[in-house]
């Protein structure tokens, strides 16, 4: 029977061990009371006596003294070691979008930025090194502008926000010579006044019982993991949750669930590799409701958006869930892989239309990530982006702030 219930993880039992004291005295006394027959006529015979006595008392008293303290010692370590197992569950102790208890808040915005600016570095450099090449003691005219304007869309911008960037270049600097530190600044400027609108932090909705949350996008764009760090902040935030598997293609996919399932505290249900993934989300949907979940989570598979037949499945999914709440799924979050570039604007206009995104969760912001695709994206459809993942772990997954994101990819400085 499936339980949505926190697991509260406290301190843990420590076992008493009691010596038991006195019963090693007695056999002390008979080497004493051994000796004192022996000055009896039958000296020579007896005296083999008390020396077996003496052979027999000598162990005897070594092996309980020790015995308790080497017993002791071994116990005493797994209490040590004994956190460890419990630490998975407690695993959403901070919320992924809070400063650490012992780091100030401004030293750990810092880090963060750091790390996306080492995201985007790829884009970034690729920016910053045509911008010098094109700016460095020359004069704006339509030439720079234009070159200007291709590295703009070569880095994934997107037309519109190419034409933007250009056009506020352009705008009483024409004819005269432009520093490439202005042009970033410009950069960075435009950049942010299309992100602004849709940096909007994800909430887990109170007003649904279960609150449904349906997690589409590709193979490899991280959905699994996702659900796995959303699941751990919903239980930092008192929320209990249950995981639906719906990834049945890929078992793999079905154990990284149960794995995220147990450090989060979050039942998780599962059918059987190549099983009808509907039917799970029915069944999970169905214990949800018994169960009085706050959130219900669903995986599922990675579907290419040009496959007709799995972009069907889905819509099956949806359709099920509908049975037992009309207004379900509450949020549908689509993943997207920052490495992707340009294809991930067809990813993102084929999901919106089949399932109705709600809003967009980057992920893999490493050093080989086309950051600008995420301008593109919101400049075409206008969806919340919600957060973006640079790493495995739960503090990897961070709520998207459009100043950090918009100086990032243009080089310069988080005080800029």
């Amino acid at each position: 029977m499936f339980q949505c219930r926190r697991i509260k993880t406290g301190g843990f039992f420590r076992r008493m061990f009691k010596r038991i004291a006195g019963k090693e005295d007695a056999p002390r006394e008979q080497p004493v009371v051994a000796q004192a027959d022996a000055p009896k006529p039958q000296a020579k015979a007896a005296e083999p006596k008390p020396a077996k006595a003496k052979a027999k008392a000598k162990p005897k008293p070594k092996p309980p003294e020790k015995k308790p303290a080497k017993k002791e010692k071994p116990r005493k370590q797994p209490e040590t070691k004994a956190p460890p197992p419990g630490e998975p569950r407690a695993a959403p102790r901070r919320v992924a979008h809070e400063a650490a208890p012992d780091e100030p808040r401004e030293q750990q915005r810092r880090g963060w930025f750091r790390r996306i600016k080492d995201g985007l570095s790829k884009s970034s450099q690729a920016l910053s090194s045509g911008i010098s090449d094109i700016f460095t003691k020359r004069k704006l005219d339509d030439d720079t502008l234009q070159q200007l304007e291709d590295i703009l869309i070569q880095a994934d911008l997107g037309i519109d926000t190419a034409t933007a960037i250009t056009q506020a270049v352009a705008e009483g600097r024409y004819d005269k010579e432009v520093e490439p530190e202005e042009i970033r600044r410009i950069l960075s400027g435009e950049v942010r006044k299309v992100l602004e609108p849709v940096a909007r932090p994800f909430t887990f909705g109170a007003g649904q019982q279960p609150f449904v949350i349906l997690v589409v996008g590709v193979n490899g764009t991280g959905k699994t993991t996702t659900i796995g760090k959303l699941a751990a902040i919903a239980g930092q935030e008192n929320f209990s949750v249950m995981i639906a598997a719906c990834d049945t293609f890929r078992a793999a996919a079905i154990d990284q669930l149960k794995v995220w399932g147990e450090r989060s505290g979050a039942p998780v249900v599962a059918g059987a590799q190549g099983s009808d993934a509907s039917g799970v989300a029915y069944e999970a949907m169905r214990r949800a409701r018994e169960a009085g979940c706050d959130i219900l989570m669903i995986d599922t598979a990675g579907r290419l958006q040009n496959k007709a037949d799995l972009m069907g499945e889905l819509e099956k999914i949806i359709r099920v869930v509908k049975k037992h709440d009309d207004t379900a799924p509450h949020a549908v979050l689509l993943i997207l892989d920052a490495t992707t570039g340009q294809n991930a604007i067809s990813q993102a206009a084929v999901f919106h239309r089949t399932a109705g995104v709600t809003g967009i969760i980057m992920t893999k912001l490493d050093g080989t990530a086309r950051g600008g695709i995420l301008v593109a994206i919101a400049a075409g459809f206008g969806l919340p982006i919600h957060a973006i993942g640079i790493g495995e772990g739960v503090d990897d997954l961070r709520p998207f702030d459009a100043e950090e994101f918009s100086k990032a990819i243009a080089g310069i400085d988080l005080d800029t």
